[in-house]
């Protein structure tokens, strides 16, 4: 496309002050307007942009937007779960769903190495309530097509712990990727030594994906901060619950009269759930005001 032309589009790629923007009538580079720098606002990965001229002059209305990397517009965070090697980390993978619902971001599960360990207590835990819970056998078409069609049409991110077989899954998913298993990927991954920047790739059969660091090396701030006051709104699980709790201002930590602790104690949430949002709470209340900015 000639880049002089006006025109909307999706930035795919942001890289030293240059931004890469796909659009019905083809892919092209441009710059941003100083103005967005004066609002103190950047475009970024995955905003919808008007384009004038080989510059980018109105950023549309972000519906999310995670801080690191630094992504907008997401409809999925897909958490890609192995049943071992590595195994489950239950309060990791709460803290992500927590940041997903805060955002406004819907939040799945995507199994691995089914065959080598249980996948039960990820489908209890979260199918049980209301996260899509997919299982991926590699011999199984059918599983790989769920994949393919949760991801068809949508903005998504993957991520995971390392090892958990994101390159696997994304190249039965779109071969045309052509991710290199059993390392970083060149193409998707952020290896030690190449620039950490944010990137979408488009899907052969529609949609558009981005990765992530693994869990492992990733802190849940750099996504987004939560309050104390506002975390039981991201375990959904507590809505049915909380507004009955005898204080109003119950922290649902361990209070007597708590419907949400109630809960828990008659097996209605999951203990591991409410173990996880008590971490979080007590480290919520450790963040200074500063940090909350």
């Amino acid at each position: 496309m000639d880049s002089n032309k006006a025109g909307s589009g999706i930035i795919i790629k942001c890289l030293g002050g240059l931004y890469t923007v796909e659009s019905p009538d083809g892919i092209y580079e441009c710059k941003a307007r100083g103005v967005f720098r004066n609002r103190g606002i950047s475009p970024c990965v995955g905003d919808r942009v008007d384009v004038e001229n080989g510059v980018i002059t109105e950023i549309a209305p972000r519906k999310n937007c995670i801080i690191r990397p630094p992504l907008a517009n997401l409809d999925q965070l897909i958490f890609i779960v192995s049943t071992c090697e590595p195994a489950p980390n239950y309060l990791i993978l709460d803290k992500f769903i927590a940041i997903a619902e805060y955002k406004g971001i819907t939040p799945v599960m995507v199994i691995t190495k089914t065959d080598l360990g249980d996948s039960r207590p990820v489908h209890e835990i979260y199918g049980g309530i209301g996260i899509d819970v997919v299982e991926v056998r590699y011999e199984d078409e059918a599983s790989v097509e769920e994949v393919r069609q949760l991801l068809k049409g949508r903005i998504s991110a993957f991520t995971g712990n390392s090892g958990a077989g994101k390159s696997t899954l994304l190249n039965a998913v779109d071969p045309t990727l052509n991710i290199a298993t059993g390392e970083i990927s060149r193409k998707l991954g952020r290896g030690r030594h190449t620039t950490r920047h944010a990137e979408l790739y488009k899907l052969s059969e529609g949609g558009y994906i981005a990765d992530t660091p693994g869990f492992s090396t990733f802190d849940t701030n750099r996504y987004d901060i939560i309050r104390k006051e506002e975390l039981a709104d991201c375990f959904r699980e507590f809505a049915p619950f909380k507004d009955e709790c005898r204080f109003r201002d119950c922290a649902h930590l361990c209070e007597k009269g708590c419907a949400v602790v109630d809960a828990v104690a008659r097996g209605e949430i999951s203990a591991s759930r409410h173990e996880s949002y008590k971490i979080m709470y007590e480290e919520a209340k450790q963040l200074k005001e500063w940090e909350l900015k």
